[in-house]
């Protein structure tokens, strides 16, 4: 490849939203008068998820219409590619949360073929490199670039694993893909004699060999860009569409699609649209209807296992033998398995890592890959062990686990980026696995690449009690005694609290008891992938029981949701007698979905002034709407929403003793 003559604009991501203004008005900045870039930019702000109904060019329309600077968002539709910008820069862990592959494809649309960033998530940035947009940590590059340099191919790779500087200079994945991956096999099985972490141990066993993957004997090493084979591959409907388009554009029709019985697919995000205010307001219902029907057409074509929406209309005609929910929730319930490798279009699917497989999310360009090759790209990262010690107490969750892991200073700074976690010690040993699952699911947050808890009782007790499945634990499912990490996080619980996380980012954690000031609460929401299990309900039905055998009902300033993660989820809720309960405080139940989290239905704010206290996993700006978010526990949420503010279980029960 060439060199890169980028002559267009280069767009500071500024901490200011003057800089932000004047760039947009036409001023070319140095970096100088742009001031501090900002961190932290995530997914949501790149494109909000209402974009992400649009899967073709109208798509660079829409980069950074959810970047927030100063209270405001400042980039309009059209901004990007009207005013001729062809550079983006920003602050550290560039591309945060969601797995979308819409936002380095609308910045590309727009104009956009490089981000300069001082560091980046790992699924934004294998996305860009899957669709042959460059990224790079490079600050040197600026100064070139300002005065017109071209730049060569090679130096945009430079510091890159071969695999995605391969890719890359290939011009995407799937132009990669049809010269390399015709025909893969799997790699030599003899492992390696150094001691391995499980996560080592899976990877190993699903190693595929191609020819610009070779595989040492020593194994994989940390960075090597490798192709693993999945044991199952899931997508949902905001992908679907992107993929089916790409696949037929790309390979013609009919596709010839690698094991399709190992393919699952999901409606998981779309049940309430017709009642988010996001999708109403900006007039995008029909889109979403589009959308979904492309998925359908894509499993009808193919004939694949599909787990479609279920409403509160389908439920009351369901004979229990339509299971839906969430899609990574479904997959840790219904199909994943120790020692097994599972990935999906969502940046949650660690969740079935609880069961101590290896599980990791990916985006369009990778899985419609994976649904012709059965190969998955992955880059070697490195293991950090968290161990947790002593005892929770009362009322403390893994959600508060995860929060105080958050807030700490080395992984806000990202030294978990792409990193494995995993998670051992007296306290995991004691979780159920719906908690481990919290645990796994919330590597997201914390930049990881995926967590994982090797396999013991609780596992076995979880697939004969769940699944009806006898499993057997093999010798070799866990981490050797001497297996290396690049660190280690030890972790005294016994002195946790319940904790929150501030609005903005699930980074800004304190324990609820520092709280300084009184919050006011509009809106609890409790559900989830991270809190829609059935431990979760049993710690929402205790709060609420309590409440009930007090006389205490809702404020009627505060609407509460209860959300089930899945149909299984839902039907145990009744077999407990749940239900009673949680319609006499006056919640509003909904079925099985993504939800509020997504800002996709009932649960989102509908203005600035709202605030919500939530079980969710992350409450990016705009994510739940355009209200504040703090994030909570499950019983910290039902507590809360029964005092109209902020407070643990324990402090309502002090209140109301």
């Amino acid at each position: 490849m060439s060199a890169q003559d980028f002559a267009g604009r280069i767009l500071f991501l500024a901490d200011s939203a003057d800089a932000m203004a004047r760039q947009l008005q036409g001023e070319a900045l140095t970096p100088e008068q742009a001031g501090p870039l900002r961190d932290d930019v995530s997914t949501d702000e790149i494109t909000p998820v209402p974009i992400l109904t649009h899967y073709d060019d109208k798509l660079g329309r829409y980069p950074y219409t959810g970047y927030k600077v100063g209270g405001t968002c400042p980039v309009a539709p059209g901004a990007i590619r009207e005013g001729g910008f062809s550079v983006t820069v920003a602050g550290n862990r560039y591309g945060k949360g969601s797995s979308r592959e819409h936002s380095p494809a609308a910045e590309k649309l727009a104009g956009i073929r490089l981000v300069i960033a001082r560091s980046f998530e790992r699924i934004y940035r294998q996305n860009a490199d899957n669709i042959g947009l460059f990224t790079s940590t490079d600050f040197g590059l600026l100064a070139r670039l300002q005065a017109g340099e071209p730049i060569a191919a090679q130096a945009l790779v430079a510091g890159r694993d071969a695999l995605a500087a391969a890719i890359l200079l290939s011009g995407g994945l799937l132009k990669f893909g049809q010269q390399y991956l015709g025909k893969v096999e799997p790699a030599a099985a003899t492992p390696p004699a150094a001691p391995q972490t499980l996560f080592e141990k899976i990877v190993h066993r699903h190693l595929l060999a191609t020819p610009v993957t070779p595989i040492s004997l020593a194994g994989p090493q940390p960075g090597d860009g490798i192709f693993v084979r999945a044991d199952w591959r899931f997508i949902h409907e905001y992908y679907t569409g992107m993929c089916a388009h790409m696949l037929h554009a790309t390979f013609g029709r009919p596709l010839r699609l690698e094991d399709p019985e190992r393919i699952v697919v999901f409606e998981d995000h779309t049940s309430y649209v017709n009642e988010s205010p996001a999708h109403v307001r900006g007039g995008l219902v029909d889109n979403i209807a589009r959308m979904c029907a492309a998925q359908r057409e894509f499993v009808d074509a193919y004939q694949l296992r599909c787990h479609r929406t279920l409403t509160e209309e389908a439920s009351r005609t369901d004979d229990g033998s339509h299971a839906a929910g969430i899609s990574h929730a479904m997959m840790a319930e219904r199909y994943a398995l120790p020692g097994q490798v599972v990935v999906g279009t969502d940046s949650h699917t660690p969740h079935s890592g609880a069961l101590g497989c290896v599980a990791f999310g990916v985006g369009t360009t990778d899985m419609a890959n994976a649904f012709m090759t059965g190969a998955v790209r992955m880059t070697m990262p490195e293991g950090i062990r968290v161990a947790l010690h002593g005892a929770l107490a009362p009322g403390v969750t893994a959600k508060d686990v995860v929060l105080h892991l958050l807030a700490q200073a080395g992984i806000k700074a990202g030294a978990g980026v792409g990193k494995v976690f995993e998670f051992t010690g007296p306290v995991v040993r004691a979780m159920s696995i719906d908690e481990r699952a919290t645990l796994t699911n919330m590597c997201a947050e914390l930049g990881g690449f995926t967590g994982i808890v090797a396999p013991d009782a609780q596992t076995v007790r979880f697939l004969r009690e769940r699944r009806g499945i006898d499993f057997v634990i093999e010798p070799w499912m866990r981490s050797d005694d001497d297996a290396a990490f690049a660190a280690t996080i030890e972790l005294d619980c016994s002195t946790l609290g319940p904790m929150v996380a501030r609005p903005g980012d699930p980074g800004n954690g304190l324990p609820l008891a520092a709280l300084d000031r009184r919050v006011r609460v509009d809106i609890a929401y409790g559900g989830s992938c991270t809190a829609g299990k059935r431990e979760d309900f049993d710690l929402y039905h205790e709060v609420l029981h309590w409440a009930v055998q007090r006389g205490l009902r809702l404020p009627p300033h505060v609407t509460l949701y209860l959300q089930f993660g899945t149909t299984d989820v839902r039907d145990y809720c009744i077999r407990q007698g749940y239900m009673e309960t949680f319609h006499a405080v006056g919640a509003r139940i909904l079925q099985p979905s993504c939800g509020a989290c997504a800002n996709c239905g009932p649960g989102s704010s509908e203005r600035a002034g709202q605030v919500t206290v939530s079980s969710i996993n992350r409450n990016f700006p705009g994510r739940s709407g355009p209200g504040q978010v703090w994030l909570a526990s499950p019983p910290t949420v039902a507590a809360s929403a029964m005092a109209g503010e902020l407070v643990s279980f324990h402090d309502l029960q002090r209140r109301h003793g």
